[in-house]
């Protein structure tokens, strides 16, 4: 039973489309508990030297524990409307690629970070909110913990619900030099799989 005064028609309605559209509102993201980077420049300036995006590049990497980088992979995103389920399967399919599941854990130990190289400035969008319920949706299903989401921009990045962000990196500056003690990783993946999702998806 819910207490208290019904909302608008009008709330109603945006509430349905929301839905309908799989898109996470910020403060629904901000209220969901996601653990904080120790180190969000560092994992932004690591994947921007490996990634290089530019404007409509989607990375999805996997932290372990001490939030050291264990696999990522790049893709581009095709034009189409933003949905939540289509993101979910192109970044299902790309973690699949790249690292297999803990889905056997009782409690998942490694975490998965979005970061979407885009125009526009870093206030939130209902593409960014599909993003995040893909990125939640396809972390449950890979048994991964839901992580951070940020923007790149041309003002340079952004951790959304968090309020902390960085002119550099942004979506024009040259890749800086990432210096690592870490095992060194696989080349990263770009296009393959996920692209083809965007494709037949943008081609409904």
């Amino acid at each position: 039973m819910t207490f208290g005064f019904a909302p608008s028609s009008a709330a109603s309605l945006s509430s349905s489309a929301a839905s309908a559209n799989r898109v996470l509102e910020l403060a629904e993201w901000a209220a969901a508990g996601i653990p904080l980077l120790r180190n969000p420049r560092e994992v932004v300036s690591g994947l921007h030297s490996r990634h290089h995006p530019k404007p409509a590049t989607a990375i999805v990497a996997v932290l372990d524990p001490e939030d050291r980088l264990c696999a990522s992979a790049s893709f581009t995103r095709r034009t189409a409307p933003a949905d939540g389920w289509m993101f979910r399967n192109v970044l299902l399919a790309q973690l699949r690629r790249v690292i297999p599941h803990d889905l056997r854990r009782r409690t998942p130990v490694r975490t998965a970070v979005l970061l979407y190289c885009r125009e526009g400035d870093a206030r939130w969008t209902e593409e960014d909110g599909a993003w995040m319920w893909g990125l939640r949706d396809a972390c449950t299903l890979h048994g991964l913990r839901c992580g951070a989401y940020i923007t790149l921009t041309r003002d340079g990045w952004q951790v959304l619900g968090e309020g902390r962000g960085g002119r550099r990196p942004s979506m024009n500056s040259a890749p800086e030099p990432f210096a690592t003690s870490e095992t060194p990783l696989p080349p990263p993946r770009t296009g393959g799989a996920a692209s083809e999702v965007l494709r037949r998806a943008a081609a409904r």
